[in-house]
């Protein structure tokens, strides 16, 4: 005997809330736990030059700002302690790199070059981005 079965499927019902209540808190998660990276450094506008070239990684960073402060590999020395710093480097070897804003006058670049020099420094360079042809 064959019985017939009386199947009635009901059209589900999704109920969202609970998933976007979900995706609320993935996202506040990744927000909390990921890293927000700012770049330490010194804020500068370099020169635009067409001829440049990458430099060795090796390099003592000398930074002018436009408001005339100056770094040694970032940290803040005064224009009359880089000449005694540089003594010190200059039995190393290192070349020098001068990040100057694009700002700054240039007798400011021009009298670190000089020091660089006096104390015996002969491989001097000045950074600039390289503009687009």
């Amino acid at each position: 005997m064959r019985l017939k079965r009386h199947v009635q499927f009901e059209k589900g019902h999704l109920d969202i809330a609970p998933l976007i209540d979900c995706i609320f808190l993935l996202l506040i998660f990744f927000l909390l736990t990921s890293n927000f990276i700012f770049q330490p450094g010194i804020k500068i506008n370099l020169p635009k030059a067409v001829t440049s070239e990458a430099v060795q990684e090796n390099t003592i960073v000398i930074t002018v700002t436009t408001d005339n402060r100056f770094y040694l590999n970032e940290a803040p020395i005064t224009f009359l302690e880089l000449k005694d710093k540089l003594k010190a480097v200059s039995g190393k070897n290192k070349p020098i790199l001068i990040k100057a804003d694009r700002d700054v006058e240039l007798g400011k670049v021009v009298s670190v070059w000089d020091f660089c020099r006096d104390v015996g420094i002969t491989q001097v360079n000045i950074a600039t981005n390289q503009e687009i042809r």
